[in-house]
């Protein structure tokens, strides 16, 4: 199939019926859906709609509970811990995250570990819950492990990202979304699709050497921490990714490091035994900007500080980004003239619909 664009509704209705096709609530549906068209609206294609396969095919090997009962099981006024009861992580994140925000509301500050949950999509699109309650959120995951730390033959940690997001005045608000890694796994499965090479620096091959070979962490290899080698900061990127590691799976009661269960479309099912803990964690984290100084003068001042980063003198013909600025204009962009698919994810979409016996618009 050549690449074709559908708009942010159609995606929408089709993943709806694939989520309830296989066993999840209207509302539940709805939820997870938003969170996959809003990565491919913001251009984040390797976490939007391309994974939907994978929660499926979870789901088909039993690992996926489309009823969870999402339950807290630990808390104090400011804190919490939450089992997933292994329900999507698309789900489990928002509940997550709505008990951080009801908890800041009414102390300040809240903060949510997880445990026995699954892949939640893109973590930014949790941390902006916060934006609308005048409060910064914050949004950690560990994954599967398919990076490894300076110096390491052996993949340890996940891409782990982290997700910061800061509202302002009249600006748009920050909203810093990365891996730990050099690059996400999700773009090296892209350019698995189109059978291209990655960037040099992305990737190492199982003797440590640095290698273009996408195919390379399913091969021996690893993915490199953010900084690709030592030369140029990996280290940093180690300490970051264990960071997030830690928060979520050690002080959750998750599994950790390479014990954290693999996604489906992560190459090896496969998972290390016995395990540490339950499924895999996450961290959240809101905090009311009037618990620091009255959120208005906050606002204000964060447009100032927009606007002076981006009207920086810059390198010839390029300018300075202000943290989330190319999303919002690649969903402005989309909104208007559809999300592109290209063939590979198109032809997993259509295969679904007919695993699953339901109405197809990726058909050839």
């Amino acid at each position: 199939m050549k690449e074709r664009k559908f708009s942010a509704a159609q995606l929408q209705d089709f993943c709806e019926t694939v989520f309830k096709a296989i066993g999840c609530s209207e509302s539940d549906a709805k939820v997870a859906t938003n969170v996959l068209v809003s990565a491919d609206l913001r251009g984040i294609d390797s976490h939007g709609v391309a994974r939907l396969a994978g929660y499926v095919k979870q789901w088909e090997m039993k690992k996926l509970n489309t009823t969870p009962d999402i339950r807290i099981v630990h808390e104090t006024p400011s804190t919490g811990t939450i089992d997933g009861d292994r329900g999507l992580g698309l789900i489990v994140a928002q509940n997550a995250m709505s008990v951080a925000i009801q908890k800041a509301q009414n102390v300040g500050s809240g903060w949510v570990a997880v445990h026995n949950s699954g892949h939640f999509g893109i973590a930014g699109y949790h941390a902006m819950m916060a934006l609308p309650h005048d409060m910064i959120g914050i949004c950690l995951t560990h994954a599967s492990s398919l990076s490894a730390p300076t110096y390491s033959l052996e993949k340890l940690l996940g891409t782990n990202p982290i997700a910061v997001a800061i509202p302002a005045d009249k600006e748009a608000p920050f909203v810093a979304d990365l891996a730990t890694t050099t690059a996400a796994y999700g773009k090296l499965q892209i350019l698995q699709r189109k059978e291209q090479e990655a960037p040099l620096g992305w990737v190492q091959d199982s003797e440590g050497n640095p290698s273009t070979n996408p195919h390379a962490p399913k091969e021996g290899g690893a993915l490199t921490p953010l900084g690709s080698d030592d030369l140029h900061g990996s280290y940093k990127g180690y300490c970051l990714g264990a960071t997030v590691d830690i928060l979520s799976g050690v002080l959750s009661g998750a599994n950790f490091g390479p014990w954290v269960p693999p996604f489906a479309t992560a190459g090896s099912t496969s998972e290390r035994q016995p395990p540490v803990g339950l499924g895999t964690g996450h961290f959240f984290g809101a905090m009311r900007i009037d618990g620091f100084r009255p959120a208005e003068a906050f606002k204000k001042d964060m447009d100032l500080w927009i606007q002076t980063f981006r009207n920086a003198k810059a390198v010839p013909g390029k300018r300075v980004l202000i943290p989330g600025e190319p999303e919002r204009m690649a969903e402005a962009e989309r909104t208007e003239n559809g999300i592109p698919l290209i063939g590979k994810v198109q032809e997993d979409l259509h295969g679904l619909a007919q695993q699953l016996n339901i109405a197809s618009i990726f058909a050839s």
